[in-house]
């Protein structure tokens, strides 16, 4: 499967929230480290990780898709 199939079909909705939860923490994240005030660098730190894991998160949430064909459901 190439990889523009795999971001056309259709993601589960775990990983959807998910990937929604990671879009949230690189937000966040993005938003502290661009702070206009001064900020101790143990926080800026932090944001970073948090952007980080956010963006990363969505990344591989979004490459998730669900294959229908192949569920067995148990059988």
């Amino acid at each position: 499967m190439k990889l523009i199939e795999r971001y056309q079909k259709p993601t589960p909705s775990f990983f959807r929230t998910l990937r929604n939860i990671g879009i949230a923490l690189a937000t966040a994240g993005g938003a502290i480290i661009a702070a206009p005030i001064a900020l101790p660098a143990t926080i800026i730190t932090i944001a970073t990780y948090l952007t980080v894991a956010g963006t990363v998160a969505t990344a591989v949430s979004q490459a998730v898709v669900s294959d229908n064909e192949n569920d067995t459901n148990g059988e």
